[in-house]
């Protein structure tokens, strides 16, 4: 593999939720060396429909948008029709999702309609999909258009390998959180520069070139709520280097 996978290198504009504008964003991701964003709610509101403004923003600016999220879809099937029209007028081509009881259903159905993928994002010990298990059962029962967007840390979190995860379900892997932790004595996690706490940064980018992985690469920090770009540009620095090894 060449270094085109992080070329393409996102950030989740979550990291930057200090800044309320999308001009202070596209500024942000100028700072940090990259080109495209995933965007939250923070910065953009599908559901209310104001969107084209911010569309139009990024594109003059050269910044792609490679997903939103994460939504969680839920039985409202005009709600998450409002998400995948978004989608499609920002070029998205998965929507990184969580889920509802009934909203794997809904979610399903959107993606046949749109054309467009959706990729389930894991969330920790606490969370409904986060352990393995639980994100195989969801796999397990549902098609090819719903697959997993693994977050780093938060599988950490739930005790599990990274790295041994992203192998696992290489096959519906279409998109991934690089983001990493450290956790003190009381198992209390905190963001770290990826690569410095628990997080093997160089396998995961191996197992990225063996397996040819081609789909969404988002970079998250949350630790400096208030000033991210220095720590968030160090993570930028660290993915170039374990890709450029």
């Amino acid at each position: 593999m060449s270094n085109e996978l992080y070329r393409s290198l996102a950030i989740q504009s979550w990291c930057f939720r200090c800044m309320k504008t999308n001009a202070e964003v596209i500024s942000a991701l100028r700072s940090c060396g990259v080109s495209a964003v995933e965007l939250c709610g923070v910065h953009v509101n599908p559901l209310a429909g104001e969107y084209a403004k911010a569309i139009k923003e990024y594109a003059d600016a050269g910044i792609a948008i490679a997903s939103f999220g994460v939504h969680c879809f839920d039985a409202d099937v005009n709600k998450g029709r409002r998400i995948f029209e978004f989608a499609r007028a920002a070029g998205i081509k998965v929507i990184n999702a969580t889920f509802s009881p009934d909203g794997l259903d809904v979610a399903e159905k959107l993606c046949e309609e749109f054309r467009i993928k959706v990729m389930l994002h894991n969330h920790g010990r606490h969370d409904l999909y986060g352990s393995v298990h639980a994100i195989e059962d969801l796999l397990t029962r549902s098609s090819k258009n719903v697959g997993l967007c693994l977050d780093t840390a938060w599988i950490l979190d739930s005790g599990d390998d990274p790295v041994e995860v992203a192998k696992r379900f290489r096959q519906r892997l279409y998109g991934l959180h690089i983001k990493d932790f450290v956790f003190d004595r009381a198992g209390r996690p905190e963001d770290t520069i990826v690569g410095t706490g628990n997080l093997n940064l160089n396998s995961l980018v191996a197992l990225l070139r063996e397996t040819r992985y081609d789909g969404v690469l988002t970079l998250e920090f949350e630790g400096e709520v208030n000033n991210p770009v220095p720590a968030t540009r160090q993570c930028v620095d660290a993915v170039k280097a374990a890709f450029t090894k």
